[in-house]
């Protein structure tokens, strides 16, 4: 088993509890009639299900692929809206399904091709859907452009470079943490942005000093109810840490439930998607950024070495363990917080308001949440980190913050309708 493979497999389980990926899917079967729908879960099974790619890395494979396929759509209509990087040559006359299956095939393959030949073969069936001739070759063109200049535009973007974290030994500097005892995804914060200026430009407030009440109350909340054994715990909020750590993103299923609930076109969907996918991409890439400026410490090294933190209202406790796996970099801020409240904020500016009832199934947690608006599954998120013992309530806060600054950034100035 590969390292990569071994930390996907640590970070989707429960301590001590083994909770195995989703089980590889050849193809994706489903009855809706929206392409970008269908493809987007066909880029889940490849990327998650097959590719098994970390949290961290899915975040530019799913805004490649939107990103793609939101220009082609946008393109064979008319241009409605101003594209993503740029408008293919269009008639007007293309397929559309065409296109789409082109621009997921051609950046999944790009992005993957350790897949190429399952891809094909799903992607030659989705051809094989859509009548031959004219229509159909101008959709693959259109496809294809669209997926050449997203991938020309992301193949310096510095996502295969090689970095490391800091690793410090002074009181509230990160270290690696147990079970996994190393380090990843420090490349993603040198990752260029598709659309923000500069990650900097978001920087948080930062975790409070160790020495301050606000730190004290955050490491004394962690540890009573984030500890694998907590009898403060709820089981709600045990299921829910469980359910938002799920690396098979519940978020992938709601992002499609509501195009389906909310009965979007496929233009609408396609740059729903696009908007989503890329404004996650950009938190992200923000978020990690300045997990590298702060290098704070996770709560398990913070409760366990809480007697050298020069605060008398923390005490130590050296065998502490949190409910799940840390994951292998700094705590601050939330990763998870970032992305989340950027995806959720993105939908609410999207579809013009806040409550909007959506619901996902958990195959970590066994259970279906139900939210009634996009802030409630924010709020929810928030805490589900801290009841599962890996982050610091101000991370998450902090964290949140930025993916709706990230959100409000982008929204104000791309995706936005032509004028005529």
């Amino acid at each position: 088993m590969s390292r990569r493979l071994a930390v996907a497999t640590l970070l989707a389980v429960v301590w001590p509890i083994a909770i195995a990926p989703t089980a590889p899917a050849a193809a994706v079967t489903t009855t809706t009639t929206n392409a970008v729908i269908t493809w987007d879960r066909n880029a889940q099974s490849a990327i998650w299900d097959v590719g098994q790619q970390l949290p961290w890395k899915q975040s530019r494979s799913f805004a490649m692929v939107s990103g793609a396929a939101y220009d082609a759509v946008n393109a064979i209509l008319g241009t409605p809206y101003r594209p993503l990087l740029a408008a293919p040559p269009a008639t007007g006359q293309e397929s559309i399904e065409a296109a789409v299956a082109t621009a997921y095939y051609q950046v999944l393959a790009a992005v993957l091709p350790a897949q190429a030949d399952r891809l094909r073969a799903q992607y030659d069936e989705a051809l094989a859907a859509v009548p031959d001739g004219p229509a159909e070759r101008g959709g693959i063109a259109v496809g294809r452009r669209a997926a050449a200049t997203m991938i020309a535009a992301r193949e310096s973007d510095g996502s295969d470079a090689v970095a490391q974290w800091a690793i410090g030994t002074e009181p509230g500097q990160w270290r690696p943490t147990p079970p996994l005892n190393t380090g990843d995804g420090a490349e993603v914060a040198d990752i260029k942005p598709l659309l923000v200026p500069s990650a900097a430009m978001f920087r948080t407030a930062g975790p409070p000093a160790l020495t301050t009440a606000a730190y004290a109350d955050d490491l004394n909340e962690v540890k009573a109810v984030g500890k694998v054994d907590s009898t403060v715990r709820t089981t709600d909020q045990t299921e829910a840490a469980i359910w938002w750590h799920d690396r098979n993103l519940t978020e992938w299923q709601i992002k499609r439930q509501i195009a389906e609930t909310q009965h979007l076109s496929v233009l609408q969907t396609a740059r729903m998607f696009a908007m989503v996918d890329v404004i996650a991409l950009d938190a992200q890439i923000a978020c990690f950024d300045d997990k590298r400026a702060w290098g704070f410490w996770r709560p398990i090294t913070a409760v366990r070495l809480a007697d050298t933190d020069g605060n008398p209202s923390t005490t130590a406790d050296p065998t502490w363990t949190p409910l799940l796996i840390t994951p292998p970099f700094p705590d601050h801020p939330s990763g998870h917080a970032c992305s989340t409240a950027a995806r959720m904020a993105t939908m609410r500016t999207f579809l013009g308001r806040d409550h909007v009832a959506f619901s996902a199934y958990s195959v970590a947690s066994g259970t279906t949440r139900y939210f009634t608006s996009f802030s409630q599954a924010v709020e929810e998120l928030l805490g589900a980190r801290v009841w599962g013992g890996i982050h610091f309530r101000t991370a998450d806060i902090q964290g949140g913050k930025l993916g709706e600054a990230v959100s409000s950034y982008v929204t104000a100035r791309y995706f936005k309708r032509n004028r005529r």
